[in-house]
């Protein structure tokens, strides 16, 4: 068998113009587990036991011979001239040169090649240096360097249990190869010398099928036979260790989900669920399809989408294909996430259904890619024309729409709305405090009037005095004055072109006996840093944390969350008595208490919200919305009674969770959004404008989320508006997320640190380009933000380090880090240890 010409597929499942069947032919041996090649416009496979097939669109197929058993390895060469390819029997290794061979062929000359290697053995991979000069061959449980242009063994590399499956050249490190194996472990080559650098442990229980280097991020992925692919940092100081692991079953089911979800709610249920619910991603009955990870490939995905209007596309990220035995799918190696798959049984014009062995083009030539299988159970060879952009459409583009449609944003883009909570709260506020205020000024018209001391009169020619007598208080009077300045000035801009905090500058320990900080925070200006600890306790340190500004106590509990106010006269905070305290911060009482059997449960998050005028707190599955008045001024004739109030203004449950780990909302300036996280790893965003939930992201991490961090900084400073609708979020064991509220999509993974075991907190700088964490190998790590590029490493803690701080407003950019009882000072912030 063997058609020509192009086929598209518009029945099954799958939608018309994404993919287009131009070639099938029928092999007169068994091709199943042939590593075919392809490299635009060829595609090369083997056609008959000593015939080599090289096909172009452009004209007919080149046949070529020169083995005497079956081909089972196949490679086209880096560079286009010459293109070269390189084909392996049993018995003999052979380069081509196409140009050379198609223009003996025109000729009447029967093409001849450059053997390079003969009785090697069972080769099952081959693949060309980047210049073209070597060829690493698989020959089974060995590796063979061979010379491209005579016959000639460069190296011997011994080393692999089981027959090696992939190997690649290292194009940034000179003479560096890497192998993986059916042994379950890959190793690293100086092919130079034929020392082995390194070898890994056993990854999996099923044999590693697949590699690729990604020269880019300096990683490798691999992929194994159980859909699994792991990728390994190979920066110098990463020592070769798995930075993520994606299961590719789970990717596709989470991204059905969202297509399916998002076709619901656009009336469109029925043609998108055909679309997404094949029987490869949710199978019926106890039989499972495959996953084996046959083939790791760029893909050049920024051709395609950087003027394509509906379709997300980020700058400097990469993408790449996989191939497997059912489909074809394309993964953001950022995020980590699906962007698209192609699943062969729905598209009922191709040939082939199952793949035992696939190749696929980098270069995408018009939004089109070629991609060459072979059956698993027929020996049927398709060559398959893929449009990027049609594939894309119509998966992603309903999902993109529906969300620059309703577009949320940090910022405030429109006034409250009259049934809104926050008016409601507003105008409570307001009606309460002036039925306050004219309650005392009726009091004290009915009451006389007496004075304990003389007055002095006045005299006619001077002035009248505005004000009879003012309220004794023991404020020390430096200390109003600080507040007045501090209020006053405006704010001081973080320094947007600083470096990075690395350079130590100072280490304390808070307390005389070991007492772990639970939580940290800088005031609004950089001037202070409130410590929450366990032992019911709160610490209030100047910036260069040289003096114990004031310490309060009153809570009958490990203190859970600390929150400056905007103003920087009021601390609030939770504890785990389930109460929650305002603290004026020139005293070491509280001026407001709320408990006394409110809540059911423990608090763990409070903060100042809406420019102070609302305490948001979280307690179990909701969180409650709080309007307060807080007056500390005296009047001398009711005994120095405070004008205080708080009320309750509305409770938001969070959807399908038993407990909210996580809340985040700014404060700095106008915001409606609130950021919830859940223990059922869902992440909820609420416009409290409106009154309820606007958007669910399902899955954000493999665990609960154990943190939300914003940029909380002034709306009127020099960064763009688009940073602030940025925030990350971190979960134990699964690194950092930065995401993006406006189309509720992970932009970015942040890798490398170590938090397995413990939570450990993250900060985002206030200029919005550092993003720290803390980390279990007692060590904070700081990256930058928009490229999530490993930045620096800071040491110093002999405890893991569970809270990270940036001073708001420091011109040195000072960041602070907590463990166990010690906090530590880098010039540019702070970090703690558990």
């Amino acid at each position: 068998m063997e058609r020509e010409g192009a086929r598209c597929s518009a029945g099954g499942r799958g939608k018309a113009g994404v993919v287009c069947e131009k070639h099938a032919v029928r092999s007169r041996l068994s091709a199943r587990f042939v590593q075919p090649a392809c490299s635009h416009p060829y595609c090369a496979f083997p056609l008959n036991k000593r015939e080599l097939c090289v096909w172009s669109p452009a004209g007919q197929p080149l046949r070529l011979l020169g083995h005497q058993h079956a081909v089972s390895a196949l490679s086209f060469g880096n560079k286009t001239e010459p293109l070269l390819v390189c084909s392996a029997s049993r018995e003999r290794v052979i380069v081509w040169n196409l140009a050379e061979c198609t223009r003996k062929e025109q000729e009447g000359i029967t093409p001849q090649g450059i053997i390079i290697g003969t009785l090697l053995g069972i080769v099952l991979y081959v693949r060309f240096s980047p210049d073209d000069q070597q060829v690493a061959v698989c020959a089974e449980n060995r590796i063979y360097v061979l010379s491209a242009k005579n016959e000639a063994i460069l190296a011997e590399l011994n080393g692999h249990l089981a027959p090696v499956t992939a190997a690649e050249f290292c194009t940034w490190r000179r003479n560096v190869l890497i192998s993986v194996s059916e042994d379950r472990s890959f190793k690293v080559w100086d092919y130079s010398t034929g020392l082995l650098i390194y070898q890994s442990g056993v990854l999996t229980a099923f044999p590693l099928l697949s590699l690729l280097i990604d020269e880019e991020n300096k990683q490798i992925i691999t992929g194994c036979g159980d859909g699994q692919l792991r990728i390994f940092s190979l920066i110098t100081d990463h020592n070769y260790r798995c930075v993520a692991r994606i299961d590719l079953k789970k990717e596709q089911e989470k991204f059905c989900n969202k297509i399916w979800k998002s076709g619901k709610e656009s009336g469109e249920r029925k043609s998108n669920s055909k679309l997404c619910k094949t029987d490869s991603v949710r199978p019926e009955g106890p039989v499972e399809t495959s996953l084996s990870v046959l083939l790791i490939e760029h893909c050049d995905y920024s051709e395609c989408f950087c003027n394509e209007e509906n379709i997300p596309y980020t700058l400097n990220t990469s993408y790449f294909w996989i191939g497997t035995s059912t489909g074809l799918l394309i993964i953001n190696l950022t995020t980590f996430e699906l962007e698209a798959f192609l699943c062969y049984k729905d598209y009922s014009g191709l040939s082939i259904q199952f793949a035992a062995s696939c190749a696929l083009t980098k270069k995408t030539v018009n939004g089109k890619v070629l991609c060459l299988i072979t059956s698993m159970f027929e020996d049927v060879i398709a060559v398959l024309e893929v449009n990027l952009p049609a594939l894309m459409r119509s998966q992603q583009s309903g999902i993109f729409i529906r969300a620059s449609e309703k577009s949320l944003s940090v910022i405030a883009r429109c006034s409250l709305l009259p049934e809104s909570p926050l008016c409601k709260g507003l105008n409570k506020n307001k009606k309460e405090s002036s039925r306050k205020t004219l309650g005392v000024k009726s009091t004290v018209k009915d009451q006389p009037l007496v004075f304990h001391y003389k007055i002095k009169s006045s005299g006619y020619t001077a002035a009248p005095r505005m004000t009879m007598f003012s309220p004794n208080t023991n404020l020390k009077k430096n200390y109003i004055s600080k507040q007045k300045t501090s209020v006053e000035c405006t704010r001081k801009e973080y320094p947007l072109e600083s470096s990075p905090p690395i350079n130590r500058e100072r280490e304390i320990s808070v307390t005389c006996k070991p007492t772990p900080i639970s939580c940290i925070q800088y005031s609004g200006d950089g001037e202070q840093l409130a410590c929450g600890l366990v032992d019911k306790t709160i610490l209030i340190f100047n910036a260069n944390l040289t003096k114990t500004c004031n310490v309060f106590s009153g809570h009958d509990g490990a203190v859970n969350s600390v929150g400056w106010s905007h103003d920087k006269k009021r601390l609030v905070s939770a504890s785990e008595d389930r109460t929650v305290r305002v603290w004026s911060v020139c005293k070491n009482e509280p001026a407001l208490i709320l408990g006394n059997g409110m809540f059911r449960k423990a608090i763990r998050f409070v903060q100042f919200y809406f420019m102070d005028t609302f305490i948001l707190l979280c307690c179990g599955a909701e969180f409650h919305l709080l309007s307060f008045h807080v007056d500390t001024t005296k009047d001398d004739l009711k005994q120095y009674k405070q004008r205080i109030f708080c009320k309750l203004i509305q409770k938001f449950p969070m959807a399908s969770t038993m407990e909210i780990t996580s809340l985040s909302a700014v404060n700095d300036f106008y915001s409606y959004i609130v950021l919830t996280a859940g223990s059922n790893r869902a992440l909820e965003v609420f416009d409290l404008n409106e009154g309820r939930s606007k958007a669910v992201i399902p899955e954000v991490h493999t665990r609960s989320v154990h943190q939300i961090c914003q940029n909380k900084g002034s709306a009127f400073s020099t960064q763009q508006p688009e940073a602030y609708n940025l925030f990350a979020t971190t979960a134990v064991g699964d690194g950092i997320k930065l995401w993006d509220l406006r189309t509720l999509r992970c932009e970015r993974r942040f890798e490398g640190h170590s938090s397995r075991c413990y939570p450990c907190g993250i900060a985002v700088s206030p200029c919005g380009r550092f993003i720290a964490s803390g980390s279990e190998d007692k060590c904070a790590y700081i990256y930058e933000m928009h490229s999530s590029t490993f930045l620096h490493k800071l040491g110093g803690h002999r405890e893991c380090v569970v809270n990270v701080g940036f001073s708001p407003s420091s011109p040195q950019g000072n960041k602070s880090s907590a463990s166990k009882d010690t906090i530590i000072q880098f010039n540019h912030g702070i970090l703690q240890p558990l």
